[in-house]
């Protein structure tokens, strides 16, 4: 394997923490086991940072929970252990098409492995069922409800399981974002199967949630191991939002060949913008709530299959979606909060493998959301909606790197100033002296309270500075402030936009309650009575002022040879009636196209070349290539 593939298998994301361990994790099977059955069965040189520590721990015997990002490996914390230890890996999974996904990649790997659900009939079922009994599976795919039936307690006992893997454990916690009672329940397996180690894996961030987890699961003195959220093969991009459908088919233009997902607030907006989309003659198609099952699986499915290389969907869209070649994320709308932003434009770019994230921002798209808010009946939810609003607000129209403000809010420091992959790190903003807009909104905010002892919102704080004629003005005596009207020179949504910015520079707070009010915060106050110079960042332009941001990190290969490649994996995945990802992922076939491997013993030590695979795909793929070297010159790329 080249140097570059090599250092491509260790990219994101980068090193992890190891809450609590133990010395005994390190115990057999020896490292080089371990990394053989990862290159022969998987084709990987090498594993990801935290998957050798989280491996072992379960191999000890260990209860362990792991919280690595989307996109970080946590599938193989479960399966690699699998393989080498006797007996049955039981996989609690919530979703039908997770299931069947993650089954159908590992058997193209050579793993006896299958699962239970409601899609099977009856027949297969009980097929698969005898096969448990004979112990001729390793790994057993099983939703928490079937699993808790009374008439599995027997079965379970005598399958020989050896490990309980719960995927997707957030689904434990109430304070989840996708909490589910039936896994609440799966205590009982931990009482039917007391000596059986556990392993519980999220991409769920908060410390609240992650404590959650252990308790309810009653993991006992578990190895914790928390990866950092850093995916340094994507590229975050924020955009003013200006006619959004013509700013996602200029920028889908450019990728005619990618897949993406646009993420839609409403049901009608996504259809909207996959019908925009698809009369330009590029197939997408939508996904939300409304869709009837049937519709919604067929979507699905066929964008999994690349029959359809555009989704554009609610949140309702996510979860159980393991499609490694999504190489773009648009955010139509502003999401609700940082945490579904990261988890959202964590469906690109699985394979590590370069991908752009593009957010496109309104400050419409915030006083929408924020009037939803204001209907909850429940106060505390307000309140904590209100929050997570402003402070995804607050990154969108940050000037500061945007991997560093995503990492802060996962508790995560990076450790550059400039991440490089961003639009503020390759293109930063222009600065200007804020000085006199700055002391003018600050002296606003001070006169307002200072006369009626009362604060007031940002939208009748800048009614006041535009010299506006309100009812409220009137009663309050607002029109007589000295700052009444002082600040005609902009309009009142170039005011809320400076106010934001002074609350994010921890000028001005605002508080929590119904009825949200600008306060000055002590540094506020103190910058005001010293007329401190206060530099502010412009807005950002629209986007007919911005260049591209260029994608970082891409492996040059042989373009035509790489399209070529992707025509033999799609027609080689229909026959076998799976996604295209399960032949082959977009790394190897790069591979492939920069090497040029003419014979399957060339193809050993590809990157995701496993032996079975190697096996029954080298000698066509091998093929395509040499059939393409007869009319086509090779060209050498340097590292």
């Amino acid at each position: 394997m080249s140097d570059h593939f090599a250092s491509f298998a260790k990219t994101a994301p980068s090193s992890g923490r190891i809450t609590s361990v133990a010395s005994a994790d390190r115990g057999d099977p020896s490292d080089d086991a371990l990394l053989h059955v990862l290159e022969t069965t998987f084709g990987y040189p090498a594993f990801r940072p935290l998957q050798r520590e989280i491996i072992a721990a379960s191999l000890a015997g260990r209860d362990t929970f792991a919280l690595l990002p989307t996109g970080g490996g946590k599938s193989l914390c479960f399966q690699l252990p699998a393989l080498v230890r006797p007996g049955l890996t039981v996989v609690v999974s919530p979703l039908i098409a997770l299931m069947k996904d993650q089954v159908d990649q590992l058997q193209a790997a050579g793993v006896a492995a299958t699962f239970l659900n409601s899609s099977l009939s009856e027949t297969e079922s009980r097929s698969r069922l005898a096969g448990l009994h004979r112990g001729e599976w390793r790994l057993l795919y099983v939703a928490p409800e079937r699993l808790l039936l009374e008439s599995w307690a027997e079965k379970l006992k005598a399958w020989n399981v050896t490990a309980l893997a719960i995927d997707e454990a957030h689904c434990v916690s109430e304070w989840g974002h996708d909490f589910r009672p039936e896994y609440r329940q799966l205590t009982t397996i931990r009482d039917l199967l007391p000596d059986v180690p556990v392993m519980a894996l999220t991409a769920t961030a908060t410390e609240r949630v992650r404590a959650d987890i252990i308790t309810h699961l009653r993991l006992r003195e578990p190895a914790v191991y928390v990866a950092s959220f850093n995916r340094p093969n994507l590229t975050y991009r924020v955009l003013a939002k200006d006619e959004p459908l013509k700013q996602i088919l200029e920028f889908v233009n450019k990728r005619t060949d990618e897949c993406g997902i646009v993420y839609c607030a409403s049901r009608a907006a996504t259809e909207r913008v996959a019908e925009s989309i698809a009369k330009r003659g590029l197939a997408a198609r939508p996904y939300h709530a409304g869709l009837t099952p049937t519709e919604r699986s067929e979507n699905q499915e066929a964008f999994l299959r690349d029959d359809v290389r555009i989704i554009c969907a609610t949140i309702a869209f996510g979860m159980g979606i393991n499609k490694p070649n999504v190489r773009w994320v648009i955010h139509h709308d502003l999401p609700k909060n940082i945490e579904g932003y990261y988890q959202e434009t964590g469906r690109a770019g699985r394979d590590g493998l370069p991908a752009d994230c593009l957010l496109l921002f309104s400050g419409g798209d915030a006083a929408k959301q924020t009037h939803f808010i204001d209907e909850m009946t429940d106060e505390h939810e307000r309140n904590v909606a209100r929050a997570q609003l402003r402070l995804m607000s607050h990154y969108a129209e940050s000037a500061a790197c945007r991997r560093r403000e995503l990492l802060a809010y996962f508790g995560e420091t990076f450790p550059l100033d400039h991440c490089g992959a961003c639009d503020n790190c390759l293109e930063p903003r222009d600065t200007y002296d804020g000085t006199l807009v700055a002391q003018k909104f600050l002296s606003c905010v001070y006169r307002i309270r200072e006369a009626g002892r009362f604060g007031v919102g940002v939208n009748h704080l800048t009614e006041v500075l535009t010299g506006a004629d309100t009812e409220k003005i009137r009663r309050w005596g607002h029109n007589t402030l000295s700052t009444y009207g002082i600040g005609k020179e902009l309009s009142r949504p170039q005011w809320a936009a400076v106010g934001r910015e002074l609350m994010r520079l921890g000028y001005i707070a605002q508080s929590t309650g119904e009825f949200p009010v600008l306060e000055l915060t002590d540094s506020g106050l103190t910058v005001l009575r010293a007329r401190t110079s206060i530099t502010l960042t412009r807005p950002m332009d629209t986007p007919k002022a911005k260049r591209a941001v260029p994608r970082q990190g891409d492996i040059k290969c042989d373009e035509i040879l790489f399209a070529r490649l992707r025509e033999l994996r799609k027609k080689l995945a229909d026959e076998r009636r799976v996604p295209a990802y399960v032949i082959f992922g977009d790394a190897t076939l790069r591979q492939m196209a920069r090497e040029y491997p003419t014979s399957e013993a060339a193809m050993h030590g590809l990157f995701g070349m496993g032996e079975k695979k190697r096996a029954e795909f080298a000698t066509a793929f091998a093929t395509t290539i040499s059939n393409f070297l007869q009319t086509n010159p090779q060209i050498h790329f340097s590292e």
